[in-house]
């Protein structure tokens, strides 16, 4: 073997083992995230069954009664409602610029896109608090003639709907510029429309990738905090409707992390709710990964 050749067999050899490294780094930190919040949840789970605190919905720390299934609805609600205002406006604004817009306004509306992804979410929260609270509070007391403050599931569902929409518009995009041009060529040489073509051929190609999107933004609706516990009302209830005040995980976490610590089990009993979160998020990555799986053999068969 060659001199050149025996260092282009070291750099990948070494190439390989940093690989293997940073993935196995990525799984530990995991593994140990989620057995730290375990140890810390522990004292929680030795006084109370886990089916008492995931399914109670009393929450009474001073008398030792910790209830889950109000936070857990309330993050289920506005994480489903963000996730079905989002998901048809980003594909749509996607569309438009990977199709339909001239070069000028598709460049001036990614800049746009890029601009709004790296906005911090304390300004999405206050937006929502000057904007949306309102204006949800007046459109019930218009159209459903009930009294509301505003503060709802309604009001968190749209803006933490408006803070995914640049990542997933971001990564729509990219995936349908990723379709072979031929593809596309074809379909329109047959008589097909550009919206037929894209809705029958581009996104059916590409319908991986879309799913892929939404797995992303789906992550950060479920972890997000700031912006959603300014305008959900944080109250410990179980929501009935959209207009209703809800109390998701994250913002039970943030709002009393260091508050209360003196009532027993409490610190326990937000360690409960990081590690139940933890569990949200990794059952629907388990299953949103199946979905991307299935799409991906349905694709192949295209």
């Amino acid at each position: 073997m060659s001199r050149i050749g025996l260092k282009r067999r070291i750099l990948d050899v070494v190439a390989g083992r940093a690989a293997f490294a940073a993935t196995a780094f990525a799984f530990v930190l995991a593994v140990g995230f989620g057995a730290m919040l375990w140890w810390k949840a522990a004292p929680l789970l030795e006084s109370n069954s886990a089916a008492k605190l995931l399914f109670s919905s009393e929450w009474l720390p001073a008398a030792g009664k910790f209830g889950f299934l109000p936070f857990i609805l309330g993050t289920l609600w506005v994480t489903a409602l963000s996730m079905l205002i989002a998901i048809p406006l980003s594909f749509f604004t996607a569309v438009y610029l990977y199709e339909y817009a001239p070069r000028p306004i598709e460049r001036m509306m990614r800049s746009i896109v890029e601009l709004l992804a790296g906005v911090p979410s304390v300004v999405f929260g206050v937006w929502g608090v000057v904007m949306i609270v309102p204006l949800v509070r007046s459109g019930a007391a218009g159209l459903a003639h009930k009294s509301v403050t505003g503060y709802s599931v309604l009001a968190g569902g749209v803006v933490l709907a408006l803070m995914v929409v640049p990542i997933m518009v971001s990564v729509m995009l990219e995936v349908l510029k990723g379709v072979p041009a031929g593809l596309k060529e074809v379909s329109l040489s047959l008589g097909a429309t550009r919206w037929e073509t894209v809705r029958r051929v581009v996104c059916k190609a590409c319908a991986p990738g879309l799913v892929a999107a939404c797995i992303l933004a789906l992550a950060r609706a479920f972890g997000e905090t700031m912006a959603v516990l300014m305008v959900v009302g944080n109250v410990a209830v179980s929501p009935r409707s959209v207009l209703d005040p809800a109390y998701p995980l994250p913002a039970l976490i943030a709002n009393n992390y260091g508050e209360m610590m003196s009532v027993k089990l409490y610190d326990s009993a937000l360690m409960m709710a990081a590690l139940v979160l933890m569990l949200v998020v990794v059952a629907s990555h388990i299953a949103a990964r199946l979905i991307v799986m299935r799409v991906s053999k349905n694709a192949s068969t295209y």
